[in-house]
């Protein structure tokens, strides 16, 4: 009975939830397909389309320079088309480019100079990045920000804190050297290193004390899956005097953005690493699903803004994952690139060919994966589990 009650709850936000999905999709999308398709304009390259989606087009216009512009059906990506591509992933059709004109050649991606294909390549995942610090570095100049000081009000009993000989009073000044201004700061450090040893100086009765603390690891449900995090045991401060709100000029607030953009790359190759070496859990992997069901938790609980957040947020994961060395990502091609500049040629046809499909087969079997991810965690959820 509780499982049908929550797949009616879960059914009741649909719409609300593909709403929120295609807008944070769709932004991120469109915003990385423009970097490929304003960088490859400004070298000189034809565009043949512009899709938001794959599959059947839905609506559609072409612009005076021939550009298909469009929105197809299935809204889980887009592309840009370049003249002498054979499909969305710019795969060259040899045919094709054999048999192209002077005219049509000065306008072929795959005929350009290697540094135009690769500022072509790489405009997209740069398109994303700078999207997540305009977005965080925006907040920070027309919002602000709340800071809680970190000021300790209260050590749990049995805790690691305790064990490290915090106090309550304490402020805490750094941790590994690394000034530490709110308590948000703070729990983004510990949460990142259960396990590690950090060595922590506090101002205690005007005095600055070191401390050496070892974080906890413990497991939390996220919408994301089960997160691995540090734990100290420390309760922040909840007098008035300790919360201040933070203002940003323009120079402060693009420090800010990309202070914060910079944190989620780092977070990212964190679990990796530890995700490598068996410290962090897989269920985190996530697809289209999950992304949906966030988008749509977000949404409701933090409004515009909080979707706004969450969009920068999947723009830096979104570029990041576009430049790994992947044939079939923009990472892929970058390598290519970079093994043609070492070769004085590009490689052989056959060669590519190989790639690509090897490529694919990752992708295809990373979304498997992270779709598995989505559906287990989705029932799982829902069974109460």
């Amino acid at each position: 009975m509780e499982f049908l009650t929550a797949m009616g709850k879960n059914l009741m936000s649909l719409p609300f939830t593909l709403l929120a999905f295609l807008f944070v999709l769709t932004v991120v999308v469109f915003v990385h397909e423009f970097g490929h398709f304003i960088v490859g304009r400004w070298c000189g390259i034809g565009v043949t389309a512009f899709s938001i989606g794959f599959g059947r087009e839905l609506i559609g216009w072409t612009d005076r320079q021939g550009t298909r512009w469009k929105i197809s059906a299935i809204p889980l990506g887009g592309y840009v088309k370049f003249v002498g591509d054979v499909n969305a992933a710019s795969a060259p059709d040899q045919d094709t480019l054999a048999r192209m004109s002077p005219v049509e050649r000065a306008v072929s991606f795959h005929h350009q100079n290697l540094a135009k294909r690769a500022a072509t390549v790489a405009a997209g995942p740069i398109a994303n990045f700078l999207l997540a610090i305009a977005i965080f570095g925006g907040m920070a100049y027309f919002v602000g920000r709340t800071v809680l000081v970190p000021r300790i009000e209260a050590v749990q009993a049995g805790s690691a804190a305790e064990r490290a000989g915090f106090q309550p009073g304490d402020l805490v000044v750094s941790i590994d050297g690394r000034s530490i201004s709110s308590f948000s700061d703070m729990q983004r450090v510990i949460s990142a290193k259960a396990g590690d040893t950090l060595n922590v100086v506090v101002e205690r009765q005007g005095q600055q004390v070191p401390l050496t603390a070892t974080p906890d690891l413990k497991e939390q449900d996220t919408p994301f899956g089960k997160q691995r995090i540090g734990l100290l045991g420390l309760q922040a401060s909840r007098d008035k005097a300790d919360i201040k709100t933070v203002t940003y000029g323009p120079v402060a607030a693009l420090q800010a953005g990309v202070q914060e953009t910079w944190y989620v790359v780092e977070r990212t190759f964190d679990y990796l690493g530890k995700l490598i070496i068996g410290r962090e859990s897989t269920d985190q992997l996530s697809g289209p699903i999950r992304i949906a069901q966030v988008s749509g938790q977000v949404a409701s609980l933090g409004g515009f803004g909080g979707l706004i957040s969450l969009v920068a947020v999947l723009s830096v994961s979104i570029g990041l994952i576009n430049l790994f060395p992947i044939p079939l990502l923009d990472g892929g091609h970058l390598l290519f690139y970079m093994i043609e500049a070492v070769r004085g040629r590009p490689l052989s046809e056959r060669a590519q060919e190989i790639g690509f499909r090897i490529g694919l087969a990752i992708v295809v079997m990373l979304m498997l994966f992270a779709t598995y991810n989505d559906i287990f965690h989705l029932f799982g959820m829902a069974r109460g589990t």
